[in-house]
């Protein structure tokens, strides 16, 4: 009776509505019941490892919920629901369902539908473990294309989990809601069978997929943390150990789960897997709003599932599109990590296919020194600090093993151009230390030090004896002062750089100018008073027979490099220097076809200055009556204007100012070839063991190549991307150029001014010549402008060229392998810094010879920064704590760490 008034009137009741729908599910299972005999379904596997561990479906776990007061539901206490046999995830038990029979699966199913009257969902049923078949094949497909990429997905799934059970439950309530008292206890009852069923459906396809995938599989999903990622429900699969708890438990479960999984997951995984959350989190909201909607028939329940396939395609394009909008996001993220981590753990990564994009100095040089490295395999060998000796070098405490290399200069055949000042490396670069000078003292700090130094750090006298009277250097008791002057500038450096100015307005000190090379410095009073003018000077000269004179310049903490003008290019790149200058030089410039000169011509900046303030300019001798002759000749043919010749009265000098031509007019209209042009080939960056050449290189005339403009005037230059990085080439960090210049940047001021001011135990106050031992766009110089120091960049021959882009921001830098020793004093800086540097160089050289380098250069009380990779820091720790360096600081995290350390005063007992 109440069946035939319910087909009168569907919604006139409750039960009867339930009634006709019972018939339909009736159906469906059959259908079900026939697709399972004719499946291959076998046993879902026991996933064993300490414990069993057996799948879920995301369904389920929200019915659980539903039922365990997840959402302050009354629990149903029907009878029928205590009849239903609930899934639980007990060790070594499965649910009676798993180990039936076919027939007797298909004969539960049908008993399953009779008591699922009023089940909505079951008209749905088959359409969705279609959809799943398809959707299962996609999934196989993708992490076949994906690997390793898959596995991590997998591994950051907990807080997809998280989100979508609690959306899940919330339509549950709400669809509940809307029912209001139709829905029966017998209903909810109803809807875990349902999820029963669909979960025995899914184990027995994810078994047939075990069969497939055999051991492999099994162990992923023993190792994977927690979560495997299934595309065709787009339901998270957590694994789960131990006894069925309720909703309230597994949440916090799966929150605990989530933040052990972000504290192992680097920063760049986070953030890449973050839109990925978002996105899925969309898809599965709006499929389950389909799903709830179509309650009526099969074929609209049809047309959701193309719709869900749609939204995963137009979400694959999506994600294609907003490439570029992840990334910027991963940056910021990279951020807070650094922020969180204490020690900026979200340095940027080099980019393998910048490389291809980038020279360096290794292919760029072609007569680069070959060399054999070996394996660092002594480094065991010497952590106890028994094996560290002294050197026992001609040199002594001024050994640079480099330029001291006794053995290689009696091998010359010729010192005509100097070879015997150049650089002569040892086949086996040694692993010693140097001692100290008797009686040393830590350094005096700038700007006192311009004035003067302790004389025992650099006792040497020859200097002062031969050049008192030029006020070059003074013995003052225990110290060695400085008058501020020279031989050009009695009167102090500052009236002279200020004479040069007036000479001609253009030069604008630390505005136009801003990079200088000061060629034979002396001992660089003119650089060192030049950081007045907001000026920064390479300053150059020999180890020759005026002693010492670089080693008191970078005593007196003014930058200064031992190099001469020989046989080979200086080691640094073309068209970088903004203004050139030799005062007093007994440089041969107009000796070898004007050799020398063509030298500094490649490295001037094309409308850049020379000065040079020599006799040849303003005394009439014979031999610089000749000289200047000769001089006048060469430079017209170099097209270098000769803008001024003016004299101080004051110092009793003069200078003439030329500058180099910024177009090829000239070079075009000239009469005589002499010098010639360099051949196409020729390279103007190649610098590293390259040999000197008497001809002249094209300006360039494109205006997105370097040197075909003149940089923006400092100090906006510092921070604007050089206007010949264009977009098209992609940065070292595998961004386009100019924005990867300028997010390393950002990194830098971040790091700077977040964690080496205030955390890793550095007293800034003490620290002055600074060296960054790999330079990248030199980020790190340009995060230190406004304190009192200076960098050296240094940019390793085997990296990626990027020191042109050093110069073009206003800082300077050299090229240098750091499988030799560097040409610099010993005690010369106060702070190295190491970014991922010794890991780069394990696999060309043995790092306890670098590790002696860097005891050598650095000056007791002084420090050095490293930050690389985890297993380097603490082979690097080891190695300082056994040469009694004073580690203040190491960290660790994401498989990466930063180390500081401070030199003291030990030597060894014994030596070589």
């Amino acid at each position: 009776m109440a069946f035939g008034k319910g087909r009168g009137n569907k919604r006139a009741s409750t039960s009867s509505y339930a009634s006709t729908i019972t018939m339909i599910i009736f159906v469906a299972l059959c259908v079900i019941g026939v697709w399972m005999l004719s499946s291959n379904s076998v046993i879902p596997p026991q996933i064993t490892q300490g414990s069993t561990r057996t799948v879920v479906s995301e369904t389920e776990r929200s019915d659980v919920s539903a039922s365990s007061n997840g959402n302050d539901e009354p629990e149903p206490t029907n009878k029928e629901s205590e009849e239903q046999p609930a899934f639980e995830d007990n060790p070594g038990k499965l649910p009676d369902d798993a180990v039936k029979s076919e027939d007797e699966q298909r004969k539960s199913a049908k008993e399953k539908s009779s008591k699922a009257g009023g089940e909505e969902a079951g008209g749905r049923q088959t359409q969705k473990q279609e959809n799943q078949q398809k959707d299962e094949k996609l999934s196989e497909e993708r992490e076949k294309d994906n690997g390793k990429e898959n596995k991590v997905v997998q591994e950051n799934d907990d807080g997809q989990v998280k989100q979508v059970v609690k959306e899940f439950e919330k339509e549950q309530k709400e669809q509940r809601d809307e029912d209001a008292g139709t829905q029966s206890k017998g209903t909810q009852e109803q809807e875990q069978g349902q999820g029963k069923e669909l979960q025995d459906v899914e184990q027995g396809k994810k078994q047939g997929q075990d069969m497939e995938q055999g051991t492999k599989q099994g162990q992923e999903q023993d190792s994977n943390a927690d979560v495997t990622f299934t595309d065709a429900t787009k339901q998270e699969q957590p694994m789960e150990t131990g006894q069925s708890e309720t909703s309230d438990n597994n949440t916090k479960n799966e929150e605990n789960g989530q933040q052990q999984q972000e504290e192992q997951n680097s920063g760049n995984e986070e953030n890449g897997q973050q839109n990925e959350e978002k996105n899925t989190v969309s898809e599965e909201n709006g499929k389950e709003e389909k799903s709830m909607k179509d309650e009526n028939g099969q074929q609209e329940e049809h047309n959701t599932a193309e719709d869900e396939s749609g939204n995963k395609e137009e979400q694959r394009t999506s994600k294609d599109e907003n490439m570029e909008q992840q990334e910027e996001q991963k940056d910021e993220k990279r951020q807070e990590g650094s922020e969180a981590s204490g020690f900026g753990s979200g340095i940027p990564k080099e980019s393998a296919e910048s490389q291809k994009s980038w020279k360096s100095q290794a292919t760029e040089s072609k007569d680069e020194k070959q060399r054999q490295t070996s394996e660092s395999n002594t480094v065991e060998r010497i952590m106890d600090g028994n094996a560290w000796v002294l050197c026992n070098a001609t040199a002594g405490t001024d050994y640079i093993p480099c330029l001291d290399n006794e053995e290689a200069i009696k091998k010359l055949r010729s010192r005509r151009h100097f070879e015997h000042r150049e650089r002569h490396c040892p086949e086996d670069p040694p692993s010693c230390l140097v001692p100290l000078p008797e009686g040393y003292k830590e350094s005096i700090k700038w700007p006192e030090s311009r004035d003067k130094i302790w004389y025992h750090n650099v006792p040497h006298t020859k200097l002062a004896e031969v050049k008192g009277h030029q006020n070059w250097v003074k013995v003052t008791g225990e110290f060695l002062t400085f008058p501020g002057g020279g031989t050009q500038f009695i009167h102090g450096a500052l009236h002279y750089i200020d004479f040069v100015q007036q000479s001609l307005k253009n030069i604008a000190w630390g505005k136009r100018t801003r990079v200088i090379l000061d060629v034979g410095c002396g001992v660089a009073s003119f650089g060192g008073f030049l950081f007045e003018r907001d000026v920064i000077a390479m300053s150059l000269a020999p180890k020759d027979e005026h002693e010492a004179q670089v080693q008191f310049a970078l005593e007196r903490k003014i930058p200064a490099i031992s190099a001469v003008m020989g046989s080979k290019r200086l080691p640094f790149p073309s068209r970088v220097f903004d203004l050139i200058h030799c005062a007093r030089c007994r440089v041969p410039w107009h000796n070898e076809g004007g050799m020398l000169l063509l030298e500094l011509n490649r490295m001037l900046r094309p409308g850049g200055y020379f000065v040079w303030s020599a006799t040849p300019v303003y005394q009439k001798l014979e031999e610089d009556v000749q000289i200047w002759k000769e001089m006048s000749a060469l430079t017209k043919s170099l097209c270098w204007e000769l803008v001024t010749i003016n004299k101080d009265k004051l110092n009793g000098i003069g200078a003439a100012i030329y500058q180099k031509p910024a177009t090829n007019e000239c070079y075009e209209k000239r009469k005589h070839n002499k010098p010639p042009m360099c051949k196409s080939n020729d390279d103007a960056n190649a610098a590293w063991y390259v040999p000197l050449q008497a001809c002249m290189h094209k300006v360039p005339t494109n205006a997105v190549e370097r040197g075909s403009k003149w940089p923006v005037n400092w100090p906006r230059r510092l921070q604007t991307p050089p206007y010949w990085l264009n977009s098209s080439q992609m940065g070292i960090y595998g961004k386009p150029a100019p924005r990867d210049f300028t997010t390393d940047y950002e990194h830098w001021k971040h790091v700077v001014s977040k964690v080496y001011m205030n955390e890793i135990g550095i007293s800034w106050s003490n620290v002055r010549n600074v060296m960054d031992m790999r330079a990248v766009y030199g980020g790190f110089a340009a995060a230190l402008k406004d304190l009192q120091v200076w960098v050296m960049n240094v940019v390793n021959i085997n990296s990626p060229d990027t020191l042109p882009i050093i110069y073009e921001r206003g800082l300077f830098g050299i090229y240098h392998d750091w499988c030799e020793s560097f040409s610099t004093y010993p005690r010369s800086y106060d702070l190295l810094h190491a970014d991922h540097l010794f890991s780069k160089l394990k696999a060309r050289c043995n790092l306890v010879p670098v590790m002696a380098e860097v005891d050598r250069i650095v000056r007791p009380g002084g420090k050095l920064i490293v930050r690389d990779e985890s297993n380097v820091i603490r082979e690097v720790e080891n190695m300082l704590k056994s040469l009694h360096w004073d580690v203040h600081l190491t960290f660790s995290k994401h498989q990466e760490g930063i180390l500081s350390a401070q030199k003291g005063f030990w030597r060894p007992n014994t030596s070589q």
